[in-house]
C-alpha cells in the first residue's frame, strides 16, 4: 500500500510536470475520505533548484529521504542530462528494497540512467523517442502510448500524460471511485483513451467542466439515467436539438461522440458497482444500461480484464 512518496527534483526540472505530481500525491484530500501521503521533494544538493523556466524551487530534503519511499517519482530533466552516481545509487537502492517508480515525461531518462528500464517497455515524450532509443538500447520505448506500466515502473509520455500515468497508479491504490474523486477535483477525465500518435483535441470531461451549459445539463441528466436508452436520438430529443447538431456540439465540448461518452460513463459506473457492491455481473450490466453480462465483458476487454477479475482486484479498495 502506498504511504510514502519521494519526488526527485534535478536542475532544469519542468515546473508543469512537477506541479502535476504535487497535485496528485501531495494534497490533503482527507475531506474526501482519501489517504494523505507522506510527501517530500528530494534532490542531491538541498536548497534552491533551478527550473527550466529560470526560477528556482526550494527543496529541503536530500536523497536520503528517498530511502523510506514506497514510490519514487522522477520529474522531467533537459534532454542530455545524465544522472549523477549519487542519484543512480539512490534509485537502485530503492529498487532493491521494492519501491515503485513513476517517470514523468523525460524523467524516464533518469530511470534509464539507473538501469531500471533495462529489459522493460517504457515511454517518454514523442520528441525524444529516437534519442532515447539510441541512448538506451536495452529499453523498449513505445512512442504511441500515454503511459506504460512494466513491473514496478510506470513511465509517461509528454507533459499532461503524467496525469494519466499518476491516475492509473492511484487507481490500483484507491479504486475507480477514489480516482474519480481526484479527477473531479482536478477537472480532468479519470481515464482517457488514445496515445501520443493520436490528435486528442479535448479529453472527455466531467459535467462540471463542460463550458456548454446545455450539454452540461444533458451530461448530468444522462448520468442519472444510465440504465435507460441513451441513443443519440433520445439524447438529442432531451436536449431539444437535432442529432447532427448534438453530435457537433458534443465533439466541440467533450472531444468525443455522444455514444462514446455514454459508453465511457457506463464503464466507469460499472467499475464503481463492482468495487462497492456484491451485485452479480448481469445486474451490474443492467444497472448501467448494457443489458447482459456478455456486453459488459465485451466493454471490460478494453481494460484488458473481465468484470470478475476486476472485482477480485479492486473490491474493497474504494
Amino acid at each position: 500500500m502506498l504511504r510514502d512518496v519521494a519526488v526527485l527534483v534535478l536542475p532544469g526540472v519542468a515546473p508543469f510536470e512537477l506541479g502535476i505530481v504535487c497535485e496528485l500525491f501531495g494534497l490533503d484530500r482527507s475531506d474526501d475520505g482519501l489517504p494523505v501521503y507522506d510527501f517530500a521533494l528530494v534532490t542531491e544538493h538541498p536548497g534552491p533548484v533551478v527550473t527550466n523556466q529560470g526560477f528556482s524551487v526550494n527543496v529541503d530534503h536530500g536523497l536520503e529521504r528517498a530511502a523510506s519511499a514506497d514510490l519514487v517519482v522522477t520529474t522531467p530533466v533537459p534532454r542530455g542530462t545524465t544522472a549523477s552516481p549519487a542519484v543512480v545509487a539512490a534509485l537502485r537502492a530503492a529498487h532493491e528494497r521494492g519501491a515503485r517508480f513513476l517517470g514523468a515525461c523525460s524523467g524516464s531518462y533518469v530511470l534509464a540512467d539507473a538501469g531500471l528500464l533495462d529489459g522493460r517497455r517504457c515511454t517518454t515524450h514523442w520528441k525524444y523517442v529516437d534519442h532515447f532509443a539510441a541512448q538506451f538500447p536495452a529499453a523498449t520505448v513505445d512512442c504511441d502510448v500515454l503511459y506504460v506500466e512494466d513491473g514496478p515502473v510506470i513511465t509517461s509520455a509528454g507533459s499532461a500524460a503524467a496525469i494519466d500515468a499518476g491516475l492509473h497508479l492511484l487507481r490500483g491504490e484507491l479504486g475507480a471511485a477514489g480516482v474519480a474523486k481526484i479527477a473531479r477535483r482536478m477537472v480532468v477525465p479519470p481515464h482517457r483513451d488514445g496515445g501520443q500518435a493520436q490528435f486528442i483535441p479535448t479529453p472527455v470531461l466531467p459535467p462540471e467542466a463542460c463550458a456548454d451549459d446545455d450539454l452540461a445539463a444533458l451530461h448530468v441528466w444522462a448520468l442519472e439515467h444510465l440504465a435507460e436508452d441513451l441513443s443519440v436520438e433520445r439524447l438529442a430529443a432531451h436536449a431539444r436539438m437535432s442529432p447532427r447538431t448534438l453530435a457537433r456540439r458534443f465533439a466541440d465540448a467533450s472531444g468525443t461522440s455522444p455514444a462514446a461518452w455514454v459508453a465511457r460513463m457506463r464503464l466507469q459506473r460499472a467499475q464503481e458497482l463492482l468495487e462497492t457492491t456484491d451485485l452479480p455481473v448481469d445486474e451490474v450490466a443492467a444497472a448501467v444500461g448494457w443489458g447482459s453480462g456478455a456486453v459488459l465483458r465485451h466493454h471490460f476487454s478494453r481494460l484488458g480484464t473481465t468484470p470478475l477479475a476486476y472485482r477480485r482486484t479492486f473490491a474493497g479498495t474504494a
